[in-house]
C-alpha cells in the first residue's frame, strides 16, 4: 500500500534471495495494491523470519501460506 517501501522490501527480499525460488508482482494501482507473491524453499522459521520482516515495513501486510510437500 505504501509504493515509498518498495526499497525496503527489495533489500529484504534480496537477503532471502537463496531461499526465494519465484516471484510474480502484481501492480493493481487503481486500488493503491502492489502484490508481491514469493515461492520461498526453506525451513520454517526462515519463512517466518522473512514474514515478520516485512510485515514490520510500514504500508506492508505479509501472509505465509505453506504446503506439506
Amino acid at each position: 500500500e505504501n509504493r515509498d517501501s518498495a526499497p525496503k522490501v527489495n533489500d529484504l527480499l534480496h537477503q532471502f534471495g537463496d531461499s526465494i525460488i519465484g516471484r510474480m508482482g502484481l501492480p493493481y494501482p487503481s486500488r493503491g495494491a502492489y502484490i508481491i507473491c514469493i515461492a520461498i524453499d526453506a525451513p520454517t522459521d526462515r519463512i517466518n523470519a522473512l514474514t515478520g520482516a516485512l510485515g514490520r515495513i510500514e504500508g506492508i501486510v505479509a501472509k505465509a501460506a505453506f504446503s506439506n510437500v
